[in-house]
């Protein structure tokens, strides 16, 4: 976001609480979090805005007052799918605790913690902090759906009005433009794989075997942290099917912009996500989306839209295996446009395009 507003020549910096740290770059302030709590500290600075990524969260409630009694024009970003309470869609709340345990009993208990301490102690936090901000940004349309119902009850219309959709940004070196070179009938898959409720490997595992198994020309990438697990599974495939399956482990961000680019699906096995920052990566590099349909993966019904993907239902193996078949079936009859999705998703998610629409917020407001 910072870099976004530097962009369109503003000048900006990003705020992290701790200590100064190896890799930081010259233009990030670290400060103790204590001065995060102090309008004055705010106020020392003299700023025309600030864009809070706290959450919503009650433990960060005084950092927004702080920024508000300095008489600082306030973005506060919601990094969540917006079902953040019983009372943002009591049966979509339900659902998603059940995607969030691991079992009856972790289920059991978000449940019973949500509608005891939740409703008597962590919303009536949460609508201290929300009404601190000028503006409530959400990253999904969807999530400005909830937010606006939770916010009527919270503090009435006048709340609810300030609740827009605004995307998480996305670096401008993720694109595909008329020098690209053309896509490969590649499948890419991104995520931290030891996180098993979340990314969830094994799901993707059992979905790009049998995939790569019955299609003899598709090729797979698996970008991100790599696991005993799946080494083994890779080692397990047939020698057909291994050599077309690449784990790539970690890359840096101009490596990953160049998988993206010559693939033509990435392909988001996640249980959940707040928003799928890699699948935004993926669209501005003229890829299409592929992943579960679910109340916990809001943003990706954004993401699928303008042909630039689907979601799969049911949301398992079999599910999953017939959208990315379909998705690939798609680029093959020339259903899906690489330069056409790029130039939308570009304009949507670039991180100046997104700073844009911060300004104009303030404009609005001011």
């Amino acid at each position: 976001m910072s870099r976004g507003f530097q962009a369109l020549g503003c000048e900006s910096r990003a705020v992290m609480p701790g200590a100064p740290q190896a890799g930081d770059e010259v233009d990030l302030i670290r400060t103790d979090y204590a001065n995060l709590e102090s309008a004055d500290w705010w106020r020392s600075h003299q700023l025309d805005g600030v864009v809070l990524y706290a959450w919503g969260r009650p433990k960060y409630r005084k950092v927004a007052t702080a920024i508000r009694e300095a008489g600082v024009f306030l973005v506060l970003n919601q990094d969540n799918g917006g079902l953040i309470s019983p009372l943002a869609g009591f049966r979509g709340w339900l659902d998603e605790q059940w995607i969030m345990a691991d079992n009856w009993r972790s289920f059991l208990k978000l449940v019973t913690r949500g509608l005891t301490i939740g409703l008597l102690a962590t919303d009536p936090l949460r609508a201290c902090h929300l009404k601190q901000g000028n503006v409530i940004a959400c990253v999904s349309p969807a999530a400005a759906e909830h937010y606006r119902k939770l916010c009527r009850i919270y503090g009435g219309g006048g709340l609810a009005k300030r609740v827009v959709f605004l995307p998480h940004p996305v670096e401008p070196n993720f694109n595909y433009n008329t020098s690209a070179t053309p896509k490969s009938r590649q499948v890419v898959c991104v995520g931290r794989w030891q996180d098993h409720l979340q990314k969830r490997p094994r799901l993707m595992q059992a979905v790009l075997q049998q995939l790569v198994e019955n299609d003899i020309t598709v090729r797979v990438e698996v970008i991100g942290t790599l696991t005993p697990e799946l080494h083994d599974w890779h080692h397990s495939l047939g020698s057909g099917a291994q050599e077309r399956v690449y784990l790539r482990g970690r890359l840096d961000r101009e490596q990953l912009a160049g998988v993206l680019r010559d693939s033509q699906v990435f392909y988001s096995p996640s249980a959940y996500e707040s928003f799928g920052i890699a699948a935004g990566e993926a669209l501005c590099c003229g890829c299409s989306v592929v992943a579960g349909r679910s109340v916990s993966m809001a943003s990706f019904e954004w993401f699928v839209a303008m042909d630039s993907g689907r979601l799969a239902v049911p949301n398992d193996v079999q599910g999953h295996l017939q959208a990315l078949r379909t998705e690939l079936a798609c680029w093959d009859e020339g259903q899906r446009d690489s330069q056409a999705i790029a130039r939308k998703w570009g304009k949507a998610l670039h991180a100046n395009e997104v700073a844009t629409q911060v300004l104009a917020l303030r404009k609005v407001a001011t």
